[in-house]
């Protein structure tokens, strides 16, 4: 694997630690410990991947991933102590991918840095050459993963992306959690509920004022995109 992958924790030892995995599974590695770091990192090096901390000095995690989210669809994968359901969602909502919980196995930190990285750059690749997807005003381009309504292009994160594509090639078409989830996520379905809708929430969102004027829910059953 050739890609770079940048960890911003202000905690050496955790630096260390997923540094030593990490670049055992042939990642490049790059670090920052503090959260302004981070961000001239992530400009300078382009990272493929970045495992942001929370808690961390000068700016913090939650700020990093919004101006992140600003500039880029990259995976991000929160890593914080704060465990509670709450921060998880808070953290989803600002557009990060995934959510890991100190203290953590580091061998799990390694496989949800693969999946992430195979989701978003290996499975992307199977769709390039498929062209643009167009319902309504929407119109995704998959060579460049990009999402545009009218003008504006909208900023996705990789699993709202993956959504926005299955929902965008079958307008209509009524998708479970299970499906919308192992689409989205790129794994076995779990009990995710909550991580589905406040994806689909922020996905409302940032497509209209009105929640239901494009993905709409199809009680008991999932979601759908109107044609």
């Amino acid at each position: 694997m050739d890609y770079k992958i940048l960890i911003a924790d202000d905690e050496p030892e955790i630096r260390n630690l997923l540094r030593l995995y990490l670049e055992n599974e042939n990642y490049h590695v790059i670090e920052a410990e503090d959260g302004q770091r981070a961000l001239d990192l992530l400009r300078a090096e382009q990272p493929a991947l970045c495992i942001l901390d929370i808690m961390m000095p000068k700016i913090d995690g939650y700020h990093v991933l919004q101006q992140i989210r600003k500039e880029s669809n990259i995976p991000v994968i929160i890593l914080s102590a704060k465990d509670a359901d709450s921060e998880k969602i808070l953290g989803l909502n600002l557009g990060a991918d995934d959510y890991l919980a100190k203290p953590f196995n580091p061998l799990e930190a390694v496989a949800r840095v693969n999946s992430n990285i195979r989701r978003f750059y290996s499975l992307g690749t199977k769709v390039v050459q498929e062209g643009n997807l167009a319902v309504r005003d929407l119109v995704l381009n998959q060579d460049a993963c990009t999402l545009k309504k009218g003008d504006k292009i909208i900023q996705l994160t990789s699993v709202e992306y993956r959504i926005m594509e299955l929902l965008m090639k079958h307008p209509g078409k009524v998708f479970t959690k299970q499906q919308i989830y192992e689409h989205g996520w790129g794994e076995d379905y779990i009990v995710a509920d909550n991580n589905i809708m406040v994806c689909i929430s922020k996905l409302r969102a940032k497509l209209d004022d009105n929640p239901s004027a494009y993905i709409q829910t199809i009680r008991g059953l999932g979601y759908r995109l109107e044609k």
